[in-house]
């Protein structure tokens, strides 16, 4: 997700498209964990806040399933 994405502009998303950000954002936590066990992650709180964005659009994702978002 990026840093000028809102709230807002997520909850329009359909729920392929939170899926599909939801996988790149899982792809780039593996890298930064990657990285983190190498020694060579220089920004070490893109690791929070990539957790936080995965969750995020997770729960975005289940209020799309359950009716919640419209």
């Amino acid at each position: 997700m990026k840093a000028t994405q809102r709230l807002s502009d997520l909850k329009v998303m359909s729920g392929d498209q939170l899926e599909q950000e939801i996988l790149n954002l899982k792809k780039e936590q593996f890298n930064l964990r990657f990285q983190r066990a190498t020694g060579q992650l220089e920004n070490t709180a893109r690791v929070r806040v990539v957790r936080r964005d995965i969750a995020r659009l997770k729960t975005i994702a289940a209020q799309l399933r359950s009716g919640a978002v419209k």
